[in-house]
């Protein structure tokens, strides 16, 4: 299976990040819960009204974040990492997410330019029809 690709204590690989989880961890516990599909704003205001209940949703998110990336753990383990690290776990998990989400771009891109060079082609030979329809 799996691993994390950023250890739990690698808060400051992305430093921006990290001081956001500092000021503002509901913020991230939102956004890493959008992520999974579930609701930002509802993960948000309970991570910061109500803590615990907020670590319980984080802790699910992280769950899945899990679950999509084939690395091992359990629901367990993902609780006592948000209860007794939350901010690390919150800035590994948004990590984890932005890691993804930037694979799927390169992905997107690397489609989009293989259809360009199609059109191309398909341009040239156009041109090459109506360079044959001139000369007759």
């Amino acid at each position: 299976m799996g691993e994390w690709s950023n250890g739990l204590c690698g808060c400051f690989n992305n430093i921006t990040l990290c001081l956001i989880t500092y000021v503002a961890p509901c913020y991230t516990a939102g956004k890493n819960a959008e992520a999974v599909g579930d609701s930002c704003a509802m993960v948000g205001v309970l991570y910061a009204i109500l803590p615990i209940v907020g670590v319980y949703f984080a802790a699910q998110a992280r769950g899945k974040i899990r679950e999509q990336k084939g690395i091992d753990g359990g629901f367990g383990g993902d609780c006592l990492v948000h209860l007794f690290c939350p901010l690390c776990a919150l800035v590994q998990d948004a990590q984890t997410v932005e890691e993804e989400e930037e694979e799927e771009e390169e992905e997107e891109e690397e489609e989009g330019d293989g259809d360009d060079d199609d059109d191309d082609d398909d341009v040239d030979d156009n041109e090459d029809d109506e360079d044959e329809d001139e000369e007759e």
